[in-house]
């Protein structure tokens, strides 16, 4: 895993074009009635930071000072993948990356992301090799002990995914619930412990990617998977041949957090500002509406091969 940080791709001072992401500083010299004082420099964090007291940022410690290092899986559209420009160079993209962006602008830090499988998200977060996690996470109990949860920033839901082909052999959850099926499910993810839920007689097949999940769908080698709502639904976009089948119920809290890593009460406030903050003025509703649109597009889910 060690070597996967070393070899990620380093976004210093995110350049997605977003408003918010912004980390050049500039200086403003402030002057006072007595001609013996000289002006103090202060750095402006952005617009986003001014809310934050540079007391209150000096107390925060990261991995390393000056950057909020995140840890991502970029296989899950809209929340984080590739988009693939003009010039078909891939760039980070989604709303979990911009919101990573603009908490680091609001935090005034460098922001610099760490790609990794889904699995290895919530292993940097647990051993403290990044500061926070951002990659679809539901705060699920199971996970508290491993790390501290944000409040949500995105409300989700739980979908069972098909083929339109096979689309009306389940018509009730109860009709995943057979031993003749295999069923995927992202490795560590939530859609595992729905799989073993609703479809625990089922051959439950676990794969660390999503885009092998897509794929195995397809070609007809899984007869459904478990996938969140808003990530099935820009698959079944981009793949006609798929559909969502089934809502899933699940008795979690139905949306998304950041995983912040344990004992950084000083982040976890930030962080909680920050999504406060991006809620409350309609930031967060445009990284969505933004990330939708790119994912419309050529995309690359998965980490880069080089």
């Amino acid at each position: 895993m060690k070597k996967k940080i070393m070899a990620a791709i380093m976004i210093a001072t995110m350049t997605l074009g977003l408003a918010a992401c912004g980390s050049s500083k500039e200086n403003a010299q402030s002057t006072s009635n007595n001609a013996d004082q000289t002006g103090a420099e202060t750095a402006d964090a952005g617009a986003s930071a001014g809310d934050n007291a540079s007391e209150e940022k000096a107390q925060i410690s990261t991995v390393t000072p000056g950057k909020l290092t995140v840890a991502t899986s970029p296989d899950f559209a809209p929340y984080e993948f590739y988009a693939i420009n003009e010039d078909g160079t891939p760039e980070l993209a989604g709303f979990d990356i911009a919101l990573a962006g603009y908490i680091a602008d609001y935090l005034g830090l460098e922001l610099e992301i760490v790609p990794v499988e889904f699995d290895g998200v919530l292993m940097e977060v647990q051993t403290k090799s990044v500061d926070i996690g951002i990659s679809g996470l539901s705060p699920d109990p199971k996970r508290e002990a491993i790390m501290d949860f944000s409040e949500l920033y995105y409300m989700g839901g739980q979908s069972f995914v098909t083929t339109k082909a096979n689309k009306d052999k389940f018509k009730k959850l109860d009709d995943t619930n057979k031993s003749n099926l295999e069923i995927g499910a992202q490795t560590g993810s939530i859609q595992v412990d729905l799989a073993n839920i609703y479809s625990s007689s089922a051959d439950i097949v676990q794969l660390s990617k999503v885009t092998d999940i897509i794929a195995e769908l397809i070609a007809g080698k899984l007869d459904g998977a478990y996938i969140e709502t808003p990530v099935a639904e820009s698959y079944a976009k981009n793949y006609p041949d798929l559909c969502i089948a089934l809502e899933v119920p699940y008795e979690g809290a139905e949306g998304a957090a950041v995983g912040v890593v344990k004992g950084n009460e000083e982040l976890l406030k930030g962080v909680n500002e920050a999504i406060a903050k991006a809620l409350k003025d309609g930031t967060m509703d445009e990284f969505v509406a933004t990330a939708n649109e790119k994912a419309s597009g050529e995309i690359h889910e998965g980490l880069l091969d080089n």
